[in-house]
């Protein structure tokens, strides 16, 4: 079990040290460059204790949503889907991605199967559909701590979504590793690996209640602004705690989505959409990185 946790830690810090690197690129992009519309000509690189953040919503404003983003189509999205089977090429493709994915793994696993799912597998697919490619292992077959493997394959699994930037007909593409005993909220899962259906989609002809989804996603924004205050205001600890809170709450709330009779179309699992498409998500998860580097910060 040593080793799980020397990989573990490896695998963190790798993924620290790329998220530093893109940030400093995205800050340096940003405040390095004068003569812009609006902006100073600045002549002079800032130094190098400048922070930016990266998510910024101005106060007062709502989250816009596209809803033709939640519309249910009468049909599998015809580029990924040749009737009811996955095109051959797209098959093909995607298994290529896993393996390679596998292959650059620092320990050997033995492969239950590789499957696809999320909206790409279902009716509800838009413009904002990831390719959902999990990897399916038996985590028993590996060791007795599942927290522990499963923080080590988040870990490489985000490394490798963070470095790469694989798009299959213009949608990303997204890997997870799938313990075989998870509970799998999906309504639609194809295994690539047997070009069959595991869960076949069934359409539903429902109307998504997006407003419902917008007050509880509106709800959960305006308390992440409260965090951002709480953070300006160098109440860093407070905002840490603050953004756990957040969290814990969005989870129990799509969890809730999930486990009800709509499942995936449900008020609570769109707001969880809505909050990751408009940066919420991301904000917050930055705002805690950044409060935590605060807190442990000497000054001169």
């Amino acid at each position: 079990m040593d080793k799980w946790f020397k990989l573990l830690n490896e695998s963190r810090r790798r993924g620290y040290q790329k998220r530093i690197r893109s940030y400093v690129k995205d800050r340096n992009a940003i405040l390095n460059v004068g003569g812009q519309k609006n902006t100073p000509p600045y002549t002079q690189k800032m130094g190098p204790h400048v922070t930016f953040d990266k998510q910024t919503n101005n106060i007062g404003e709502e989250i816009e949503v596209d809803k033709e983003g939640f519309k249910i189509h009468d049909e599998l999205n015809p580029e990924i889907w040749e009737g009811n089977s996955a095109r051959e090429e797209i098959r093909v493709k995607l298994l290529e991605i896993a393996n390679d994915f596998i292959k650059g793994l620092p320990v050997i696993i033995t492969i239950d199967d590789i499957v696809l799912t999320g909206s790409l597998a279902n009716y509800n697919w838009s413009k904002y559909s990831d390719a959902d490619l999990h990897i399916v292992v038996d985590f028993d077959k590996i060791g007795e701590n599942r927290e522990l493997i499963k923080g080590f394959f988040d870990a490489q699994r985000m490394r490798w979504n963070d470095i790469h930037d694989i798009k299959i007909k213009d949608f990303d593409v997204e890997i997870y590793i799938e313990d075989i005993a998870e509970k799998h909220h999906s309504t639609g899962i194809y295994s690539l690996m047997n070009s069959d259906w595991i869960t076949h989609p069934q359409h539903v002809n429902r109307t998504i209640d997006i407003e419902t989804a917008l007050k509880k996603a509106n709800d959960i924004d305006e308390q992440t602004r409260s965090v951002q205050d709480m953070y300006n205001n160098e109440e860093y600890e407070k905002a840490i705690r603050n953004v756990d809170r957040i969290k814990s709450k969005i989870r129990t709330m799509r969890a809730a989505g999930l486990e009800s009779e709509i499942s995936e179309q449900s008020p609570e699992n769109i707001a969880f959409k809505i909050l990751r498409r408009s940066k919420v998500l991301s904000k917050l998860s930055n705002l805690k990185h950044d409060a935590y580097d605060k807190t442990m910060t000497m000054d001169d």
